[in-house]
């Protein structure tokens, strides 16, 4: 049986958790994308 103390400290976890990967995500999204991945983009519309 879980107590209200161990149900305070899981719901605690979950929520770092879930700070921590919208901050990745972020960062993620607000990276541009490398000049070497957009020629290999390129380069796959060409060959249509």
């Amino acid at each position: 049986m879980t107590s209200k103390r161990d149900d305070r400290r899981k719901a605690a976890v979950e929520k770092q958790i879930d700070e921590n990967l919208r901050r990745v995500y972020e960062q993620d999204v607000t990276e541009q994308i490398p000049d070497r991945f957009l020629a290999l983009l390129e380069q796959l519309r060409d060959q249509k």
